[in-house]
């Protein structure tokens, strides 16, 4: 879809430059990589550097989680033909439902760091875009391409 609008801008461009000449030597295309900016500007490493303690800090908590769970496995093992059949059942419970509780905090962490990543992105993004837009129109650029997902930052 988007490789396709991507692809239809870029031939109505070409045909607008070939239709008139004087049109033709206006045409100004400039290329930008928007991931290395991020990487490379201050607010980009700043919002690495957050996304990566976040991430640390729910890592910290799910390692917690899963070496409470090998002892709970390792007890269980260990008192196997100890426990009463009713005890260890509840036992074998208490852990699959640990155990479910972790992948679900998995799961919920995956989404919260996706989301944090998305909104600290978004707004460094649409910075760049301003930033762009007004190098377009004071340089007299005609089309704006961005580098590694081949889309149209500004027209």
């Amino acid at each position: 879809m988007n490789l396709t609008r991507h692809a239809v801008t870029l031939l109505v461009a070409l045909i607008a430059s070939t239709v008139t000449p004087r049109l033709y030597a206006q045409v100004r295309i400039a290329v930008v990589d928007l991931q290395r900016a991020m990487n490379e500007t201050e607010d980009g490493r700043a919002a690495k550097r957050r996304l990566e303690g976040i991430f640390r800090n729910r890592q910290a908590q799910l390692d917690r989680a899963q070496e409470d769970l090998k002892r709970m496995k390792t007890e269980i093992e260990q008192q196997r033909d100890v426990l009463s059949r009713e005890a260890l059942e509840g036992r074998v419970e208490a852990y699959q439902k640990a155990l479910i509780e972790l992948q679900s905090q998995y799961v919920e962490f995956q989404q919260e760091l996706a989301e944090r990543e998305a909104e600290l992105t978004k707004r460094i993004l649409d910075r760049m875009q301003d930033i762009l837009r007004r190098m377009g129109q004071a340089q007299g650029y005609t089309l704006i391409l961005e580098r590694n997902e081949g889309g149209v930052v500004w027209v």
